[in-house]
This record gives C-alpha cells, structure tokens and sequence, in this order.
C-alpha cells in the first residue's frame, strides 16, 4: 500500500467532489482541484499545498513538517502526520487551508 486508503476515504468526504479529481502519483494519491495538485496522501502523510505567506505558521501545528526532497524545503508544500489529522476537524483545516490557495 503506497498510501492510507482510510485518509483517502476521510478526505473524500470533506472536498467538493464536483471540483476534484483523484490522480495517482509521485507514489501516493494526490486530489486535484482545476487541474492542480490542492492535497494529497504519501504513505500515511498528508501532503498540504498552501499559500507560502501561511507556510511557517503551518510549521508550528501538531504533526506539520518541511516537504524536503531534494536538501532543499519546497516552500509551499508540507506533509502533515496522522497525529496531525487524526480528528475530523483537523483534517479539515488543512483541506480548507490547501482549497483557500
């Protein structure tokens, strides 16, 4: 399993299905909205695009990391841990955070 089925079927529920679209990739699921990458699942991360003027409060919430590939942190991006989305609420302020860019 390259991602958490159970996050991917609590996220269904919490975007607009009519704007979104499931794609597989970089080993995970990522959910589209308007053809660009909103949120996705790596593992049992969630991967969060944001807007980076939010990115270092981001930083600072339970489970919240650096999307670090390559040394460098892509500013912009952040992986999220179950500790971090483990209530409906706080998974919903990180898709809402994500829809809001």
């Amino acid at each position: 399993m390259a991602y958490s089925e159970q996050l991917a079927e609590r996220m269904r529920r919490l975007l607009p299905s009519a704007k979104v679209t499931e794609k597989k990739m970089m080993g995970g699921l990522t959910f589209m909205v308007n053809g660009k990458m909103c949120v996705g699942i790596l593992k049992n991360d969630l991967m969060v695009r944001l807007n980076p003027a939010v990115y270092d409060v981001a930083l600072k919430r339970k489970g919240c990391r650096e999307m670090n590939f390559t040394g460098k942190p892509m500013r912009g991006f952040v992986f999220v841990n179950p500790k971090g989305t483990s209530t409906k609420k706080d998974l919903g302020y990180w898709i809402d955070l994500a829809l809001d860019f």
